[in-house]
């Protein structure tokens, strides 16, 4: 299927590794012109020497820039100054009991995981609009439904980010200008494969045992009963941003294996 993205210039924040590379690259193999980002110069360039090894004619370019200020967020702007894709990966979690969450915590998720995104689309936006074509995408999480015990911070933000989507959505109306959230469940993520190799070695167990019980214990309701491919988050987002996806907007689309048990 072709997507009719090639020549576009997409911008994914927090995308050197996980979800973030993952989109990257199937938006790179689609033929977009992609701005990757992350933290640190030797990420960026490790990311971006990965994604030209890639086959065919890959376009892509790195911005080093911590998007949690608005100082950082403005190096990218300076770099990048238009985008026709824009797709708000860039995520923290850390999974803590609510009463050990102090305010500067509370404050730090919401300027990394909220505000980055406001941030970029309030930038990118106006030129998507007057071009009267644009995609931007809030990568949340079903987190965002369902707020879970163990990181009720991380939930926040999550929900937050569908708000802000959706509001998003409609200040677009009439226009050829989309904006959506995909919400993945628990991906094998480079984070998440650390985090879930810590808690088997305290455990001792192993890592097949370890997410075995997780899916049974803290995610009961997944359907598929394994960690999703960061490849299928992408393959999903790649599509959101395409040309055939110009009647998807305003929506909350679900790539989370079932854990969300509603119909709608």
């Amino acid at each position: 299927m072709d997507l009719r993205i090639s020549g576009k210039t997409a911008v994914v924040s927090g995308s050197t590794a996980g979800i973030g590379f993952a989109i990257a690259s199937e938006l790179a193999r689609e033929g977009a012109s992609v701005v990757i980002n992350g933290r640190s110069q030797a990420g960026v360039d490790a990311a971006v020497a990965r994604l030209r090894s890639l086959p065919g004619d890959v376009r892509v370019r790195g911005v080093a820039a911590d998007l949690s200020s608005a100082a950082g967020c403005q190096v990218l702007f300076d770099a990048c100054p238009q985008a026709d894709i824009l797709i708000n990966n860039l995520g923290i979690f850390d999974p803590k009991p609510f009463a050990a969450i102090a305010d500067d915590e509370w404050l730090r998720f919401f300027d990394i995981n909220v505000m980055s995104g406001v941030r970029l689309a309030r930038h990118y936006l106006p030129t998507m609009q007057a071009a009267n074509w644009g995609r931007v995408v809030f990568i949340s999480s079903e987190s965002g439904i369902n707020t879970p015990g163990e990181m009720v911070h991380y939930g926040m933000t999550k929900s937050a980010q569908l708000a802000v989507s959706r509001g998003l959505a409609q200040s677009c109306a009439g226009t050829g200008v989309t904006v959506n959230a995909v919400l993945p469940g628990p991906t094998r993520s480079e984070g998440v494969a650390e985090f879930f190799g810590k808690l088997a070695a305290d455990s001792g167990i192993g890592l097949d045992e370890m997410e075995h019980r997780f899916f049974a214990e803290a995610r009961p309701t997944s359907i598929i009963k394994r960690m999703i491919d960061p490849a299928e988050v992408a393959a999903l987002v790649a599509y959101v941003c395409s040309a055939r996806a110009a009647a998807t907007t305003g929506a909350a689309l679900r790539v989370e294996g079932g854990i969300v048990s509603t119909i709608c």
